[in-house]
């Protein structure tokens, strides 16, 4: 039997964004392929059956790899095999947990993992901005509850221009490297490096960058009102008001 795809292609900026369903990990309770180029990532969402009991927290794994086959390559020498994470992956986890995490409803302790893998690597678009739209995207496809979609953009300033995911070369020339997730409604999470910006280039920026984001959000909301599942009903952690009001 065909598997039945899905694909969204969105513009953003000067370049073609897609997110792909349906056709890798379809065990997964949501998985998507977002390209950009010639680089591709891979992100599933997976929840366990059961709810663990007796937990206070959130019980979220967000695990990013890059493996060097990506660019085709295979490591050699002493060492034959991937090693611990790298410092890029470390932090790329850290980039997709952050804007993800708050969205949860307080009451879910499934044990739910987001797991981004780089496919395909070219030599010009960074995947870290890819995989915080594709973690975004499976969760809103999964049965997973998930509070907000979001989108997650770089954004360069060049020659006094503003650029949305700018390439590798580009970003050498930039005046500032500036990573922004966010909703529809709000910017959620800003990393950011600059050479001597003002404020009101920051704050361009930062308003060039959500503008990218809601395009980004548009396409993913119209890809889950396609083929996303139903979400799965959780009760919500209340806290006794009289235990609040002793506690204030």
């Amino acid at each position: 039997m065909i598997p039945t795809t899905h694909k969204r292609e969105i513009t953003v900026g000067a370049r073609s964004l897609s997110i792909e369903t349906g056709k890798l990990a379809k065990q997964a309770d949501g998985a998507v392929i977002v390209r950009s180029g010639d680089t591709m990532v891979i992100v599933t969402a997976c929840r366990a059956a059961t709810e663990r009991v007796g937990i206070d927290f959130l019980p979220l794994t967000v695990d990013y790899r890059e493996y060097t086959y990506a660019s085709g390559r295979i490591p050699g020498g002493f060492f034959k095999r991937e090693g611990k994470p790298a410092e890029k992956e470390v932090l790329t986890s850290r980039l997709i947990d952050r804007p993800i995490r708050p969205l949860f409803p307080s009451g879910w302790h499934y044990e739910t993992q987001i797991v981004a893998l780089l496919i395909s690597a070219d030599t010009e678009n960074d995947p870290d901005v890819l995989a915080i739209t594709g973690a975004s995207a499976a969760l809103a496809l999964s049965s997973i509850p998930f509070g907000n979609t979001i989108a997650g953009v770089r954004v360069g300033l060049i020659d006094g221009a503003y650029v949305i995911n700018p390439t590798y070369p580009e970003r050498k020339r930039s005046k500032i490297d500036l990573v922004v997730a966010g909703s529809r409604e709000a910017i959620m999470m800003v990393e950011a490096g600059a050479k001597e910006a003002t404020e009101e280039e920051m704050v361009g920026a930062l308003d060039a960058a959500h503008q990218a984001i809601r395009h980004i959000v548009a396409g993913i909301d119209s890809l889950q009102q396609q083929c996303g599942k139903p979400k799965t009903v959780v009760t919500e952690k209340t806290i006794d008001p009289a235990f609040v009001r002793d506690i204030e």
